[in-house]
């Protein structure tokens, strides 16, 4: 049985990424957020709940102790979170990471320029904590989800240096994506995904 770290477990994303986790793994799953005591708890014996912030190092590093993977969904000041995750990684002997960038991060997306680095400054520090994660001593996979919907699992992917095909992606297609990521050995890994909801072909 895997054990794995979801920081930033409150938000949208991790919630979906949490619940996949737990229906169709066996991971157990630590969970860490500022405000942890939102989530309600139902796979008691396969979930452990962390109140803490990413910058505290105390809490960082009791959280990482023992985990096989680290699931990243944050946003605010990612290269400082991502540096502090690096380094409770490497204290605690942790290889694996899972982190959500964003779509455009290297104006990949042809077809709607305000989508990309380029024309919305906004996605700097994504693409500054995904260069961060690159050049680690770390096995990682960063997704680069486009616009999140609801809906079933429908993606493709694209790899780094590949135009986006699509612009949105449900939460379900992300989940489904990290789970794969969780379960399936090798699938992934040093891997720079954009994930889209393929276009219906007319």
């Amino acid at each position: 049985m895997q054990k794995g770290l979801i920081i930033g477990a409150t938000g949208n994303l991790g919630r979906v990424v949490t619940q996949t986790l737990l229906g169709r793994t066996t991971a157990h799953l630590t969970l860490f957020a500022r405000h942890i005591d939102r989530w309600r708890v139902v796979e008691k014996d396969r979930v452990t709940l962390v109140k803490g912030d990413v910058l505290d190092e105390a809490q960082l590093s009791q959280a990482m102790a023992g985990q096989d993977f680290v699931f990243v969904a944050l946003r605010g000041d990612l290269p400082a979170y991502v540096q502090a995750i690096l380094s409770a990684m490497q204290k605690a002997g942790v290889t694996r990471v899972i982190f959500i960038a964003a779509m455009g991060i290297y104006d990949e997306v042809p077809d709607e320029p305000t989508a990309n680095l380029s024309h919305n400054p906004a996605l700097a520090p994504y693409r500054t904590a995904a260069d961060l994660i690159e050049v680690a001593r770390v096995v990682y996979t960063i997704i680069r989800p486009g616009w999140v919907t609801q809906g079933p699992v429908a993606y493709d992917l694209t790899e780094r240096g590949e135009a986006f095909g699509g612009h949105q992606v449900s939460l379900a297609s992300v989940a489904d994506l990290v789970r794969r990521l969780v379960t399936e050995p090798k699938f992934g890994h040093n891997a720079n995904f954009g994930i889209h909801t393929p276009l219906i072909k007319r």
